[in-house]
């Protein structure tokens, strides 16, 4: 299952169960670089595995594949790159809306704009965890103002 949540107030909004395989893909701007980015993130296990990301490049062109190794110190640095085979385990992120960045989550069909649900210097908490034993059932967390859980 992966929950998604207001950092500021805990307010929902989204949880989805997951199975195991399926994908998430996180879209958004470098405010740095003006560089179209995205994050692909497989259900494995309980956890969000990212297998890939890309910082498009801005004239079109297939931007250089770069090895997984490589990839933290590129987030960073600037310039298009492609990187695929990566294996980065998560249960929880937070991502700061910043005003340039416009991320968006989606989810099968389904985009979640994340500026648009808690505007510009708010954050957004993606959790994932194992199924519960009823496939229905979301959790909901508390969180204090700086966005740590309760």
């Amino acid at each position: 299952m992966v929950q998604i949540t207001h950092g500021d107030t805990g307010k929902r909004i989204g949880c989805t169960v997951l199975r195991d395989g399926e994908t998430l893909i996180l879209s958004w701007t470098n405010s740095l670089f003006r560089l179209l980015v995205t994050e692909t993130y497989v259900a494995e296990g309980g956890m969000l595995v990212q297998t890939s990301v890309t910082f498009a490049d801005p004239s079109g062109n297939e931007p250089p594949i770069v090895n997984p190794e490589d990839v933290e110190d590129l987030y960073h640095t600037g310039g298009p790159f492609k990187a695929e085979g990566l294996s980065r385990p998560l249960r929880r992120v937070v991502f700061r809306i910043g005003e340039i960045g416009n991320p968006v989550l989606k989810i099968r069909d389904h985009g979640i704009a994340f500026a648009k649900e808690v505007g510009f210097g708010g954050s957004v908490i993606i959790e994932s965890r194992s199924q519960l034993n009823d496939e229905n059932a979301c959790w909901q967390t508390t969180t204090s103002a700086s966005g740590a859980p309760q």
